[in-house]
């Protein structure tokens, strides 16, 4: 039986921005070979699979890249979130939630915005390995830390972000990370900081907006600039935006804000 998929930019206010992800609406279990083999047909940085719950504000949320199953997917939430709420799946009067690997995430719909309450990541000071340095291809970073899920590494300005060509093949050296954020202070009044994010290891050499990175970055810039509400740009080629609030910062949650619009919608016949 045919079943109802979307394409949805997250982290975007118009089409052809933000972070593309597929969303499969599921009607039972499927295994993750099938989901994985989807996965790979959308070539995307993330596909999402929702199967309903008892409950029907309650959906089982698995995420996968075009070769790797993850642990936590921020953008690929949101578009879930704007999908089911946006082609009357679920009502947005009411949150969502989402039973994952990482366990319960909750959104909220709030005048255009989608916000999702995720767990942190804390970085922690560490010293880089030699492929991680061999990546920057000489720039030297100002701080690196480890969150425990990916590398975060402090670049001297926002241009140096920007313009950073990593070697993808040193990124994919490093076994334990899923990936790299390269992050630094932003020159704009309205941002706060700027990151990208690789992770060549999991089949997404450059992900265009990251919403899982956030859960790094919000707390690393929170110590270091004093705020608990923080707006981040990923600045990717197709860019996007990501509101940061830490509503409570020793609590370990986070929450992210951001605006999605559907692009495609079908029927996957598989």
């Amino acid at each position: 039986m045919p079943l109802p998929f979307y394409q949805v930019d997250a982290f975007a206010a118009t089409p052809f921005t933000g972070n593309p992800a597929a969303v499969c609406l599921l009607q039972g279990d499927r295994d993750a070979d099938w989901m994985q083999g989807v996965a790979a047909e959308m070539n995307l940085s993330e596909t999402a699979f929702l199967a309903p719950q008892d409950d029907e504000a309650t959906y089982r949320l698995r995420w996968f890249t075009p070769t790797d199953e993850v642990a936590l997917c921020g953008h690929a939430t949101l578009a879930s979130a704007h999908a089911l709420w946006t082609h009357e799946q679920a009502s947005s009067e009411a949150p969502l939630h989402f039973e994952t690997a990482s366990g319960r995430l909750t959104t909220r719909h709030d005048d255009g915005w989608i916000w999702m309450d995720v767990p942190t990541d804390p970085v922690a000071p560490t010293d880089p390995p030699a492929p991680l340095l061999d990546a920057l291809g000489g720039t030297t970073p100002k701080e690196v830390g480890w969150s425990g899920r990916d590398y975060l590494v402090r670049l001297p300005d926002a241009d140096a972000v920007r313009t950073l060509q990593p070697v993808f093949s040193s990124l994919s050296a490093l076994e334990e990370a899923r990936g790299t954020i390269v992050t630094a202070p932003a020159p704009a009044d309205d941002v706060d900081f700027v990151s990208r994010f690789f992770a060549p290891r999991v089949g997404v050499p450059e992900d265009p907006v990251t919403g899982s990175a956030h859960c790094a970055l919000g707390p690393y810039w929170a110590a270091r600039t004093g705020h608990t509400t923080l707006t981040g740009r990923q600045v990717s080629a197709r860019g996007g935006t990501v509101r940061v609030r830490l509503d409570a910062p020793d609590a370990g949650r986070v929450t992210l804000g951001g605006q999605a619009v559907t692009v495609v919608e079908g029927r996957l016949n598989a």
